[in-house]
C-alpha cells in the first residue's frame, strides 16, 4: 500500500517536473524565425502603404490585423511545441526515474503516466 502511493506520488511529481519543463521550452522556442520574419513583412507592409499617402485609418487595422496574426502563429506554435516538449521531458523524467529505482513492479511508473496522459486529453 505505502510502495502504491509513494509511486504515484512520484508519477505527480514527475508529471508536475515535465510539465514546468515543457512550458518553459516552449515559451523560449514559440518565437523564432519564422515569426519575426512574418513581423518584419507586417512592418514592411505598413511602412508601404504609409508612404503611398495611404490614410491612416487603413493603415491601422492592417498592422493591427498583422500583429493579432503574429501573435496567434507564436501561439499555435508554441501550443504545438508544448506537446512535444511534454512528452519529451516526461520520457527523459521517467527514465532517470528508473536508473535510479532498479525493482521491477507489476505496473510501472510509464504505465501510470500512460494511462494518465490518455485520460486527459479524451
Amino acid at each position: 500500500m505505502g510502495e502504491a502511493k509513494e509511486t504515484r506520488q512520484s508519477s505527480l511529481e514527475i508529471e508536475q517536473m515535465a510539465e514546468q519543463r515543457a512550458k518553459h521550452r516552449a515559451y523560449a522556442a514559440r518565437w523564432n524565425l519564422d515569426i519575426a520574419v512574418f513581423a518584419f513583412a507586417v512592418l514592411i507592409i505598413v511602412i508601404i502603404l504609409l508612404f503611398q499617402g495611404v490614410r491612416i485609418g487603413i493603415v491601422a487595422p492592417v498592422a493591427v490585423f498583422g500583429l493579432a496574426m503574429v501573435w496567434l502563429c507564436g501561439y499555435w506554435q508554441g501550443k504545438q511545441l508544448y506537446q512535444r516538449f511534454y512528452d519529451e521531458e516526461l520520457f527523459i523524467l521517467e527514465r532517470e526515474w528508473r536508473k535510479g529505482d532498479k525493482e521491477s513492479e507489476e505496473e510501472t511508473v510509464e504505465e501510470l503516466i500512460q494511462k494518465a496522459l490518455r485520460e486527459r486529453w479524451r
